[in-house]
């Protein structure tokens, strides 16, 4: 499906803890997106108060410059300052930038372009700027992520993005999903594309991340794990791990058992069968969890989507009412 030259772009730039100077950023970004050569809007979501960066954007609107500022009354995450930028924009094209210069912002160009046959176009630096330890860890995280999700991608922290407004309206994003949107828009069938963006020279990161950030990446690469392969099926999750869990307990307690039986073994002093009894009991709990779960799906499956229809071909045929009973069309 091709791009229309007349549709509109919003263009969302989260502002969160890190974020270059508002007008070296914006001046940036209008001489980038003037490239696309068509109307244009951006929207600037400040995700908690940034008094900073609020006072130099209001500086270039009493400038004259136009664009849309929406504050969010506290820190909400990066996933939901993006939905509360989609909810106000109106084009059929959404651009999401960084609030620091990440890449070359002339490259935008390219993002828009590759929606030419894709649904969601998502950057990737390269070359790369960094040293050996961030490729390092760069590359352990999307081999992990590769690993259970089975699909490959490069630098899903790039926060440079082009997508058709339907993949928002079909997907909703919150906490941290916004660097797994790729991996969400693919399970719901949308067409998705990587697309090689030059890294800025201004993109570095002087920082650290702390136990904390590597943990709760852990937790999101479980949470999208989970979200990609058991959210219809979650029987076949919690089922799985029940009925290992219940198999594992009832062999160490039939061993226990013939011991005491055969053996003539004691069992009042074993903490063993304790834990085997325990392990008999949380498999049954997991695996009724799971049940459970599939009930909820199946009542409420009427109302979650997870296709995508690319085109449909026919014609329309005259209403049954019209036929005779040897399909001849009545009157």
């Amino acid at each position: 499906m091709a791009v229309t030259g007349n549709s509109e772009i919003s263009v969302i730039v989260p502002v969160g803890s890190r974020f270059s100077d508002p007008a070296t950023l914006y001046a940036d970004y209008k001489a980038g997106l003037a490239g696309l050569r068509r109307p244009y809007r951006m929207i600037f979501v400040l995700d908690g108060p940034q008094p900073a960066f609020a006072a130099g954007l209001e500086k270039l609107l009493a400038a004259g410059e136009q664009f849309q500022v929406i504050g969010l009354t506290r820190t909400f995450g990066e996933a939901t300052a993006l939905m509360a930028g989609f909810s106000r924009a109106n084009g059929d094209i959404i651009v999401t930038l960084p609030a620091y210069q990440q890449v070359e912002s002339a490259d935008a160009v390219k993002l828009v372009d590759a929606l030419q046959n894709n649904d969601l176009a998502i950057g990737e630096r390269s070359p790369r700027i960094g040293g050996m330890f961030g490729r390092l860890r760069r590359w352990a995280f999307h081999r992990l992520l590769a690993r259970v999700t089975k699909l490959q991608y490069h630098d899903l922290a790039c926060g440079a993005r082009a997508f058709r407004r339907k993949v928002l309206e079909e997907i909703h994003l919150y906490g941290d999903q916004h660097r797994f949107l790729a991996i969400l828009a693919d399970r719901q069938g949308f067409k998705v594309t990587e697309v090689s963006l030059r890294q800025s020279q201004h993109d570095h990161f002087k920082g650290f991340y702390g136990p904390r950030e590597y943990v709760r990446g852990f937790l999101d690469i479980f949470t999208v794990f989970f979200l990609v392969r058991f959210t219809k099926r979650p029987l076949r999750f919690f089922g799985m791990v029940g009925v290992t869990t219940f198999a594992i307990g009832a062999i160490w307690a039939l061993v226990l058992v013939t011991q005491r039986l055969f053996f003539e073994q004691a069992l009042a002093d074993r903490p063993a069968l304790l834990l085997s009894s325990l392990l008999v009991v949380l498999g049954l709990q997991l695996f009724a969890l799971g049940l459970l779960g599939e009930l909820i799906i199946f009542t409420h499956a009427r109302n979650l989507k997870d296709y995508q229809v690319a085109e449909v071909i026919g014609f329309d045929p005259a209403p049954v009412s019209q036929l005779d009973a040897k399909g001849v069309v009545a009157g």
